[in-house]
Formats: C-alpha cells, structure tokens, sequence
C-alpha cells in the first residue's frame, strides 16, 4: 500500500481501535493501523483477528496498512483517528515528529489528560495547534462489543467543522451503525469523560449490595450533576436527554459490556484500587478521569456529590459503604 493510499488512519490496538477499523473497513479503501506491539501485527496478518481485543472479529487484512511507526501511519492519510488512552497519549504523541495541523483529527479516547486536565480535543488544539474545524469527536452509547456482534449502533461525530464531520460520517456509516453530526464538540466530549465516573459509582452500588431501584436514583441524580457540570464548563444549547448525553451514560453505568462498572464493581465488593486497577486487563477511563473532573469541579465551584465521593474512594480511601451511607440522605 503506498504512502497516500490509506484514507484514515487508526492510532491504537484495543478494543474500541479494532471495532473502528472494522467500521472503517465498510466504506474506506485502506485504513494505516498504528499498532505498537509487532507481535500482533503478524498474528492479524495471518489470522485476520486481533488476538487480545475482540478477537471474533474478522478483518479485512487486504485493507490494512499495519506498522509499529506512529509516524508512518500518520503519515499515510489525512483522517488521524486517535483511540489511546489518555493515560498513554503523551507518552505516544511525543513520539510524532509529523506535523498533523492540516489533518482532521478525530478523537475516540473518552477520557481527558491526567496533569493538564485538558479533555482530548482542547489537548490537541492548545498542544498541537489543531483547527478547531478540523477537530472531530466521536461519542455516544458505543461499546465496542456490541459493534462486534453489528448490533445497531448510533455514534455521535461531533465537530465545528461541517465538512470533517461529513467526510468522517461518510466512512463510518453502514447497515449497522448510524451517524449522528453534532456541533458540540466540547459538551460532547466532557459528556463521555463524566458518565464514566458514574458508571463506576453504579458498579460500587451493585458491588454494596444496592438494588435496582436504588440504581434508577443514582443515575437519576448522576445525569443531574454532569449536566449542571457540562454547562458550568461549557454553556450552549444542547438536548441533554439525547443519546450523546443520557444515552452514553445509561449504556455505561447498565452495560455488562462497561469496564467502568466492573471497575466499580470490583471496589464495591471490597478490592483495593490497587488491586483494582492490576486485574483489569483493560483501562477503565473514568480512574483517570475522577481526578481530573474533581480538580475541575472544584476550580468551578459545581455541586457534583456523587461525583466527589467516587473521589474520595478512589484518591483518598475513603470507605465505599461509608461514601454510599452520606449519598442516601442527599439524592432525591
């Protein structure tokens, strides 16, 4: 596959950078994957599936440009999809020499960057000198699992930009997912990070031993607080009981697919953080995301209590049972 022939690029290896490349794999003539580790470029290469994350799906091979080079991935399309963790992102921008400011770059992390507390999108705008045109975030009720197995799907692409957004839309859609434009690429984004929060506060309330009509309390308050945190950070009109919004966040804190939830599940039932944190063999966001949102919430002065005791427990060692004890005469 030659240098200009890959119409995106996917900067990534696991489970929601595979379902992407699936997805892309419809409509795009070649898509450059960026993987770091060789072994599992040879394994697709000859299995056509991705021996650590869903490893069901089948993948059009003859479609894919694979290399350990960030760079020369970058460098074979004008589309950048990046679906690192935030955790990891710099760590792996540092490594790009590539000057990417005239590409779109699109954003699938769901997360927001630990010490400068940027959400991914104001990251690479204010550190890499993105066109807020040209950046795009890919949002919404959209576990990878269920992408897998072509259950329908709606993925929100968000963006200033009308063209970028239309240009990725066209190449994602297909028989199984539907695309959604929006212009609310900051709302949208912070939607993601927070409802990852939650969904670890719903995993601890089931890991306590808290039923189903609890739950419906919780997140009932929780969808509360991120949109008084949302329009604190950002204030615009949006329809918060959208997909984007609400939607992400009850397919997060509901899902058996939610790695969030088994995280909080793990810490409800009485595992450390630590131990927490070394058994999951995926990244569960919201960890990251709950110093982050804390830090900012803060700053801001908004009142986020569900929010702020998932801190507390994770950050501070506060006792679950105790944390859950304090919410229960609050929520309404």
């Amino acid at each position: 596959m030659g240098k200009t022939q890959a119409e995106v690029a996917v900067l990534g290896s696991g489970s929601w950078a595979t379902a992407l490349v699936k997805m892309f794999s419809s409509n795009a003539d070649g898509i450059a994957w960026y993987i770091r580790e060789r072994e599992i470029i040879e394994h697709i290469r000859q299995y056509r599936h991705n021996p650590r994350y869903l490893s069901t799906v089948n993948l059009n091979s003859s479609k894919l440009f694979m290399t350990t080079d960030i760079n020369e991935a970058a460098g074979m399309a004008d589309i950048l999809v990046f679906v690192i963790p935030s955790a990891y992102l710099k760590k792996s921008l540092a490594g790009l020499r590539l000057d990417i400011s005239g590409k779109i770059i699109c954003t699938a992390i769901k997360g927001i960057v630990p010490e400068d507390n940027y959400i991914v999108g104001d990251y690479f705008q204010k550190r890499l000198h993105i066109p807020v045109k040209k950046m795009v975030v890919l949002t919404g009720p959209t576990h990878s699992e269920e992408i897998a197995m072509e259950k329908l799907t709606y993925l929100t692409i968000a963006s200033r930009g009308k063209s970028a957004a239309e240009k990725v839309s066209r190449l994602l859609s297909n028989h199984y997912l539907k695309t959604i434009i929006s212009d609310d690429i900051q709302g949208t984004e912070y939607a993601a990070v927070i409802k990852n929060i939650y969904a670890m506060a719903a995993g601890m309330a089931d890991g306590l031993g808290y039923g189903d009509n609890f739950l419906a309390v919780l997140l009932s308050n929780a969808a509360n607080e991120m949109c008084r945190f949302i329009k604190a950070v950002y204030r615009n009109e949006r329809d918060f009981n959208s997909s984007p919004y609400l939607g992400d966040l009850l397919v997060t804190a509901y899902s058996k697919f939610s790695r969030n939830r088994m995280f909080g599940n793990m810490i409800g039932r009485g595992y450390s953080v630590k131990f927490t944190l070394m058994e999951m063999e995926m990244v569960a966001e919201g960890y990251y995301a709950s110093d982050c949102i804390n830090k900012i919430s803060r700053k801001l002065k908004v009142d986020i209590p569900i929010a702020d005791s998932v801190y507390r427990i994770l950050y501070q060692k506060a006792d679950p049972a105790d944390e859950f004890r304090k919410l229960i005469e609050i929520l309404k």
